[in-house]
C-alpha cells in the first residue's frame, strides 16, 4: 500500500462533471494498493495519517495534526502509484492490485480514515478530475 499525502488549502474531485468529493484545509490522499495488502495495512496507515503532524503551530513549527486544525481528507484511488518504468517508456502496472482486490481495500481505507476525521472520496476506477491547492507544498509518501 502506498499513500501520497499532500497538505492542501482545498481540494475537489469531479466525475462526469459532478463534484463527488470536496474539502477545505486538510490532506489530499492518493492511495494505491498491491497484492498482499490487507485491512491491517489500511488500519495502520489510517492511524498514522490521522496523527501526522504537518501543520504549523503558533510558533511556525510543524507540530499540528488534522484534528488540531479542523482539517479534512479527500482520498483518491490511484493504481498508477505502482507503475514500473524500468523497461522501456510505457509503464507496467502489474504490481497494482486488481480491481476486485483494490476496490474493497479502498472503501475500507476511506471508512477507517473517516473514524478519525471527516473523509470525502473519489469514485474507484472512474476517470476523475482532481483539483487542489497544495499548501507549502508539503508532500509525504507512506508505505
Amino acid at each position: 500500500m502506498k499513500v501520497v499525502v499532500q497538505r492542501v488549502t482545498h481540494a475537489s474531485v469531479t466525475v462526469d462533471g459532478n463534484i463527488t468529493g470536496e474539502i477545505g484545509c486538510g490532506f489530499l490522499l492518493l492511495a494505491g494498493f498491491t497484492d498482499g495488502d490487507t485491512t491491517a495495512d489500511c488500519d495502520r496507515i489510517a492511524k498514522k495519517i490521522s496523527g501526522l503532524r504537518i501543520f504549523s503551530d503558533e510558533n511556525d513549527k510543524i507540530n499540528l495534526s488534522l484534528k488540531d486544525v479542523g482539517g479534512e481528507i479527500l482520498c483518491i484511488s490511484q493504481f498508477t502509484l505502482y507503475a514500473d518504468c524500468t523497461h522501456g517508456n510505457r509503464p507496467s502496472f502489474t504490481a497494482a492490485a486488481r480491481p476486485d482486490t483494490a476496490s474493497p481495500l479502498y472503501d475500507y481505507f476511506c471508512d477507517e480514515l473517516n473514524k478519525y476525521v471527516h473523509t470525502e472520496r473519489g469514485i474507484f476506477g472512474a476517470d476523475m478530475k482532481v483539483e487542489l491547492l497544495n499548501d507549502g507544498p508539503f508532500t509525504v509518501i507512506l508505505e
